[in-house]
């Protein structure tokens, strides 16, 4: 996703020192980056450090640091926070995590895995999702650690296809969920696996008619994640981008903030470091084909 992200100043032109200077503007004493509490927050702080390697920026490394220090091997954080304090630390330079606190940390990730060979984010659920699939198998990766039973993970992910050819959060659903399907996508992908016929269409079906993609069928309106992460999928299946590219393009323009940040949606009022990023993810796909 960044080496794509990277491409997104193509389009931004000199509009890319706004965006560099929004993300600063949201580092927080503590040295970490502010979410929409105002406050520091892991996951945010993730989406802020992607944005500033993306624009070739100055990484604020010894105040992050001192920021992911305090959650150790992340013995009271949640599964999402988690695979958050990994993905950190794997963006900073050396000293990182110390091989005993790796080794912590995914002992925590494993207490999340599904009877199914799935991740959830809820200990004890009997199925796993793709979105946090997408998320263990990323913690893995960035921590440069196979993940256990791959096979098992692949059947979780595989068993979560829906009735109209995307992916769900569960099973047996009729209509799969556009981040979702991306998650199941990459996973898939990563894993070496055939991405089934008709992901695509699936995918390509939720692009509005004014640009964007929509999170779900029935969806009132496109969001930024679904649109990045539809166009992250679709260019992972060499799918052709060019028919939607430019009403895509005019929607990513739509939630631009003039101070350099995205909103998420047209009825969002705050930007933050998230939907920055993915705007910048998917002014990178679009850069492509535009």
């Amino acid at each position: 996703m960044l080496q794509v992200a990277r491409l997104a100043p193509k389009l931004l032109g000199e509009s890319s020192d706004l965006v560099r200077g929004f993300v600063c503007s949201q580092l927080q004493p503590d040295g970490g980056f502010a979410g929409r509490s105002g406050s520091s927050d892991l996951y945010y702080t993730v989406f802020a450090l992607q944005a500033l390697i993306a624009l070739q920026a100055e990484v604020p490394a010894a105040d992050v640091r001192r920021f992911l220090t305090q959650y150790g091997s992340g013995a009271e954080l949640d599964f999402v926070h988690l695979a958050c304090l990994a993905r950190c630390w794997a963006m900073l330079p050396p000293p990182a995590l110390d091989a005993s606190a790796i080794a912590a940390l995914l002992s925590r990730l494993e207490e999340h895995r599904s009877p199914d060979g799935g991740y959830h984010s809820r200990r004890g659920v009997p199925h796993g999702t793709a979105y946090d699939a997408f998320l263990a198998l990323g913690a893995y990766q960035d921590l440069g650690r196979p993940v256990p039973d791959p096979a098992a993970l692949v059947s979780s992910v595989a068993a979560l296809r829906a009735g109209d050819g995307g992916y769900s959060n569960q099973r047996d659903a009729g209509a799969g969920a556009t981040p979702a399907t991306a998650a199941a996508v990459m996973v898939l992908r990563q894993l070496d696996v055939p991405i089934p016929d008709g992901v695509s269409a699936s995918l390509i079906a939720r692009c509005h008619p004014e640009g964007g993609f929509l999170a779900a069928a029935g969806a009132p309106m496109p969001d930024l994640l679904s649109t990045a992460t539809a166009l992250h999928a679709l260019t992972a299946l060499h799918a052709a981008l060019t028919p939607i590219a430019e009403r895509c393009l005019d929607f990513v323009d739509t939630l631009w903030v003039n101070r350099g940040a995205f909103y998420g949606t047209w009825a969002d009022e705050q930007p933050d470091c998230e939907y920055t990023y993915y705007g910048l993810l998917a002014l990178g796909h679009l850069s492509l084909v535009a």
